[in-house]
C-alpha cells in the first residue's frame, strides 16, 4: 500500500510517501480502506518532535474515513462506511497517512453516509473526511465544556483556525451570537462571508474591544497560554472560558497565577479529544447540515501526493480552512 511516512522529526519534507506493507488486523482489530484523512495541528507536533514516547518510522494521522476492509470477528462487516479517530493513531502506532489502517474496534464508528439524500447521493469522501476529529472537537467544546445554551453570546479566540470555523458555524446554527477574533485584517471579509458578522482584530489583547460589547458568558480559547490570561478577563461575571486549542505553539505558561489571572466567578476550563467523543458526535447530522449548506464550513482537498505542501500551508496558518487529503 502507499502511505506517508515519517523516519525523522522535522519540517513538512521529512514526509514521505512509501510503499509498505499493508497492515495485518489482529483479533479486536478493524482494517480500514482510508478514503480520505483530515490534518490536524497535532500532527505537526509530531512532526517537530513534540510527542513523547513516539518512535520512527511512523505513519502519522490521528483519524481516517473510509470503509471497512477486513474485520474479523468485530461486528463490523466488509463496505461499511466507518471514521476513527485517536487512541494512539499516529503515535504508539501507524496512524491514518495511508490507504490502510488497522485500528482497534472499540474506536470504529459507522456512519449512515445516506442519511442526507439517500443511497444515491451519499456525502462526499472530503466532507466526511474533515469530521470525526474536527467535529468531535468543536461540538465538545461547545457543548460539553462550555455547555452551549441559545441565550449565550459566544466569543471564539482564534477564529481562523479550522477549530474556529467550526465552531462558529455550528453555535450560529444553533441561533447563538457569535464573535470571532482574528490577527490579520485582511481575513476580515472572508469571515464575514461565513456569515460572521462580528470580528475583533486580535493584537494580543482583546480587552478594550470587548468593553465596547456586551459581555461573553462563554470564550472558546483556541490561540492558548499565549492569549488565556487576556480571554479571562474578556469573560462575563460567572462565564466559562474553554482552552481548547494551542494554535499559539506555546504548551505552557513562564507563569501563572490563578489568583491573579482568574477573575472573581469566572471559570476556566479545557476540552481534549478523545475516542469516545468522536463515539458520540451526531457526525451524520453534522454532515448533512453541510451539504444542504445550513452549516458553512470551508476545506481545501489535496491529494496524498501534497502531503507536504498540505503541511505547510497547515503549520503556516495559510489554509483558512480544513484540509483533508483524498486518498
Amino acid at each position: 500500500m502507499r502511505a506517508i511516512v515519517m523516519h525523522n522529526i522535522g519540517g513538512p519534507e521529512v514526509l514521505k510517501l512509501q510503499t509498505v506493507p499493508k497492515p495485518t488486523p489482529t483479533e479486536g482489530e478493524v482494517r480500514i480502506r482510508i478514503k480520505s484523512f483530515g490534518l490536524n495541528r497535532s500532527e505537526v507536533f509530531t512532526r517537530q518532535g513534540d510527542s513523547p514516547g513516539v518512535t520512527f518510522p511512523r505513519i502519522l494521522g490521528i483519524e481516517a474515513t473510509g470503509i471497512v476492509d477486513e474485520a474479523l470477528d468485530s461486528g463490523f462487516k466488509a463496505g461499511e462506511v466507518v471514521v476513527t479517530a485517536m487512541g494512539g493513531m499516529g503515535r504508539s502506532f501507524d496512524g491514518g497517512y495511508a490507504e490502510y489502517t488497522a485500528v482497534p474496534v472499540d474506536q470504529v464508528r459507522r456512519v449512515d453516509a445516506t442519511a442526507a439524500f439517500g443511497p444515491d447521493r451519499p456525502v462526499p469522501w472530503d466532507i466526511l473526511g474533515a469530521l470525526p476529529e474536527l467535529m468531535q472537537t468543536a461540538w465538545g467544546s461547545l457543548f460539553t465544556s462550555l455547555a452551549l445554551s441559545p441565550s449565550d453570546r459566544l466569543l471564539v479566540r482564534g477564529g481562523t483556525t479550522s477549530v474556529g470555523l467550526a465552531a462558529a458555524a455550528l453555535a450560529r446554527l444553533h441561533g447563538i451570537s457569535v464573535t470571532v477574533t482574528t490577527r490579520n485584517p485582511a481575513r476580515v471579509e472572508f469571515l464575514r462571508g461565513l456569515g460572521i458578522d462580528d470580528v475583533i482584530i486580535d493584537g494580543g489583547s482583546i480587552l478594550a474591544e470587548v468593553q465596547k460589547r456586551a459581555p461573553f458568558g462563554k470564550i472558546l480559547e483556541l490561540v492558548g497560554v499565549t492569549t488565556l490570561n487576556d480571554s479571562l478577563q474578556c469573560a462575563a461575571p460567572g462565564g466559562t472560558v474553554c482552552m481548547t486549542g494551542i494554535a499559539g505553539n506555546k504548551w505552557t505558561f513562564d507563569q501563572f497565577t490563578p489568583m491573579g489571572s482568574i477573575p472573581t466567578s469566572v471559570k476556566l476550563t479545557t476540552y481534549t479529544s478523545t475516542t469516545e467523543a468522536v463515539l458520540k458526535t451526531p457526525i451524520e447530522e453534522i454532515a448533512r447540515d453541510l451539504v444542504t449548506g445550513k452549516i458553512h464550513l470551508p476545506i481545501k482537498t489535496f491529494p496524498m501526493e501534497k502531503i507536504v505542501e498540505a503541511h505547510r500551508l497547515m503549520e503556516e496558518n495559510g489554509a483558512l480552512a480544513k484540509i483533508v487529503m483524498i486518498v
